[in-house]
């Protein structure tokens, strides 16, 4: 290891892990964990925050302990989270008030539907730049006030911290000194305006959300308090606090308006860069990258619900594979998938289509179909999905010429290769995929003096190999519109749209 190190905690939403990073940019010491999910109800999915913490505490006990490391060798401290998630907490106790209502659970369905009802729909897009969506965190915020006896009251008083996870880490990282997140994380809860960056007063109040739950949203590098030295052995400065995937964006160097990357993780998303304002495109989100050395870069967001979770649902569910060292060979063990399509729809469909009455679907079977054909169109629908996502850009205005990939299932050539050939595209895959805690540990950095600015991450930046089309535009077009017509077996928005 080259010099002092940051110590980047990276909690995503099937597994959180803490990194060591070193001045050269490497990255020593890794230790995971699984978060493990609550399923209380059908199609609700919630997660217990005392032992997010805990086994994100675990990982910086252990990843310190692997490289011999303690509090004093740290410079800073960085943290990127998946986003979306909520839970509210006692100011005075720090002891959760309800599990906290994970991004993908349905159980908030009915008050999006009410807010639809009461015409908020374009408020929320115009003023936040994110959906009337159970997505999000405004919806997850109102049924815990609804359905958690005597916490509105608590709210209104003061007593209840909101946080979505990094507030969380944030929170017990500093022994409870700091209720703070950065202006990335705000902006994905449906209830940040994005031209004031500051929490829309208005807007909470006809949803009935009181403004003294909500953290202070500062600049991603900001002062974001000092580690409790119960936790670290030291005071280290917490100097960086990004969305995982606004922090997988800066970590794949996409500094340029237009720069873009994908993300094949348990869900897919590809994000751009959007430059220093917002910019609206159908279909997507619009979401601050981040707030860097005073400048804040917006970013247009496509997310996939279902990526490489589909794949994990083959293997546990379907049994039609052992391991994920399979998938590659399975996938490859036929020409292509002989008509088979999956919509992978299993909570609805999300970008570009916004259709959460979606149901999943396996199309196209014949008695010729085999296991390999439907882990090959399985593997199709990551690709068609992040195709989709992209011609929403490019008909937004925003052309599309290198896609840069990363996440655990882009070590897959063949996924790489599937996506070139579906988007037409040059995928650009770099030599490590862990994009996110690098991006997040990069910003924490800067502030603590190891790198001078984004010229150094970009020199840092390696490819590992390129994908180029190999179809014809032909053969592009025939294949996409089987992908359309599977769609509209199980999507009614599209099939009303075509009717």
């Amino acid at each position: 290891m080259t010099g002092p190190l940051v110590l980047a905690l990276d909690e995503g939403s099937s597994s959180c892990r803490s990194i060591l990073v070193d001045s050269t940019g490497a990255m020593h010491g890794e230790s995971r964990a699984n978060v493990a999910w609550v399923h209380p109800r059908h199609s609700w999915v919630e997660l217990d925050p005392v032992r997010l913490w805990q086994d994100q505490l675990g990982t910086i006990e252990r990843a310190m302990r692997t490289v011999g490391a303690d509090g004093v060798d740290l410079a800073a401290v960085a943290i990127t989270t998946h986003r979306e998630t909520a839970m509210m907490w006692d100011r005075a106790t720090g002891e959760p008030v309800h599990n906290a209502l994970v991004w993908i659970s349905k159980q908030t369905d009915d008050i999006v539907r009410r807010w639809s009802a009461d015409g908020l729909d374009d408020v929320f897009r115009q003023r936040t730049g994110v959906f009337n969506d159970s997505f999000f965190s405004a919806a997850k915020v109102a049924w815990m006030l609804e359905n958690v006896s005597g916490l509105r009251r608590r709210a209104e008083a003061g007593e209840i911290a909101f946080g979505t996870p990094d507030t969380w880490l944030l929170w017990n990282l500093t022994g409870g000194r700091s209720h703070l997140t950065d202006h990335g994380c705000a902006s994905r809860t449906a209830l940040f305006n994005l031209e004031s960056l500051t929490w829309d007063a208005e807007l909470c109040a006809t949803l009935g959300i009181p403004l003294e739950i909500f953290p202070e949203a500062i600049a991603s590098d900001g002062d974001f308090g000092v580690s409790s030295v119960d936790v670290l052995g030291a005071e280290v400065p917490v100097r960086a606090v990004l969305a995982d995937q606004q922090a997988g964006l800066f970590g794949q160097a996409c500094f340029r308006p237009g720069s873009v990357k994908n993300t094949f993780g348990t869900a897919g998303v590809l994000v751009a860069n959007a430059g220093d304002k917002p910019l609206a495109v159908d279909g997507l989100t619009t979401s601050v990258g981040w707030t860097v050395g005073g400048v804040t870069d917006y970013e247009l967001e496509g997310v996939v619900f279902h990526s490489g979770q589909t794949l994990s649902w083959m293997k546990d569910n379907l049994r039609l594979f052992e391991s994920n060292d399979d998938i590659e060979y399975l996938a490859r063990s036929v020409p292509d998938s002989a008509g088979v399509y999956v919509v992978p729809a299993f909570g609805g469909m999300c970008a570009p289509h916004w259709d959460r009455e979606a149901k999943a679907a396996i199309v196209g079977l014949t008695l010729e179909s085999t296991s390999a054909h439907v882990v090959r169109a399985g593997m199709d629908s990551m690709a068609f999905q992040t195709a989709d996502i992209i011609d929403s850009l490019e008909a937004g205005g925003v052309p599309v010429d290198i896609l840069k990939v990363d996440g655990g299932s882009a070590r897959s050539d063949l996924l790489c290769q599937l996506t070139a050939d579906l988007s037409g595209k040059v995928i650009q895959r770099p030599t490590s995929l862990e994009r996110t805690a690098l991006g997040a540990a990069f910003v924490a950095g800067i502030g603590a003096g190891l790198w001078d600015g984004v010229a150094d991450f970009e020199a840092m930046w390696q490819l590992d190999r390129e994908f180029t089309p190999q179809i014809s535009d032909a053969a592009r077009g025939e294949l996409h519109a089987g992908w359309r017509d599977a769609l509209e077996c199980t999507l009614p928005s599209l099939r009303s749209r075509s009717t």
